[in-house]
């Protein structure tokens, strides 16, 4: 059977519950970029299930995940900065077709790798490997007001509006440390832990996970170049849809020996909607 026809079981990495707040310093790219949080986890072994054979398709509001087609005309990701208003141009319309929004902000754009010294010749930043969320209810918030005019800020963040991440392969297909994504539909508030998010532009908050055995997880066998992942991390509307979608990379036991390293960009976008 081939690779992307597999379910597989592997480790991923809750937290341990603390009365402490725990605190992720963001790491700086480059060769030695690493994980630094102040907290404790544990390793706990989940069955991981090909999203490619559900039926139907995952969708941002019901498992709070989608995988689309997306055929880009970016050639070389190290060097975005020569197409990246076109790129945005692309993933937005990307998202407003699988999310229903009416407008879109691309707001930032991060590369990763698993390989050392692919992160050292690139600058790039290494793949997060423990179960979180990328925002808290307050930090979406921030990041709204943070990111447009005062006055059109207080606005939206009165109305529906969304965080959405675009994440792809941008070289070859994902077999090492691919994303694995949990349903929304199984998470619990109190999984959630609010922590502290400190980078050396703005300190913010994210949410780390504690372990509950019912969460269910999927991941996509061997995403490639023409497909992207799509993650809400943010939903304000309170009626039922999925709000967030936690996610993680993990070591992936299917993976030959020789796989070659995971090369990947996660863009992400604010969504807002009539």
């Amino acid at each position: 059977m081939a690779m992307n026809e597999l379910d597989t079981r592997a480790s991923i990495r809750y937290l341990l519950r603390s009365v402490d707040k725990p605190i992720y310093i963001a790491s700086t790219p480059g060769a030695d970029a690493a994980l630094n949080i102040g907290a404790e986890f544990e390793d706990r072994e989940v069955a991981l299930h090909n999203a490619r054979r559900l039926n139907p398709q995952a969708t941002l509001d019901r498992q709070g995940f989608a995988l689309v087609p997306h055929q880009t005309l970016v050639k070389d990701f190290y060097r975005l900065e020569l197409n990246r208003p076109d790129y945005e141009d692309e993933i937005t319309a990307l998202v407003l077709a699988a999310s229903d929004g009416s407008q879109a902000l691309v707001f930032d754009h991060t590369l990763r790798s698993d390989s050392r010294q692919i992160r050292g010749d690139r600058t790039t930043r290494e793949p997060a490997s423990v179960i979180h969320n990328d925002y808290t209810d307050a930090s979406a918030k921030k990041r709204l007001l943070d990111l447009l005019p005062d006055e059109e800020g207080q606005a939206r963040a009165g109305q529906r509006f969304a965080i959405i991440n675009v994440w792809r392969s941008i070289r070859g297909s994902v077999l090492r440390s691919p994303l694995a994504c949990c349903d929304a539909s199984t998470l619990a508030d109190e999984d959630l832990v609010a922590s502290e998010r400190r980078a050396q532009q703005r300190v913010g908050e994210l949410e780390l996970v504690c372990w509950n055995p019912a969460h269910r997880w999927y991941y996509y066998p061997e995403m490639h170049y023409g497909e992207a992942l799509l993650i809400k991390t943010f939903d304000s509307a309170t009626d039922g849809r999925a709000r967030r979608s936690i996610h993680t990379a993990f070591d992936n036991p299917l993976a030959p020996a020789d796989a070659p390293a995971r090369e990947s960009i996660e863009s992400r976008l604010l969504v807002f909607f009539d």
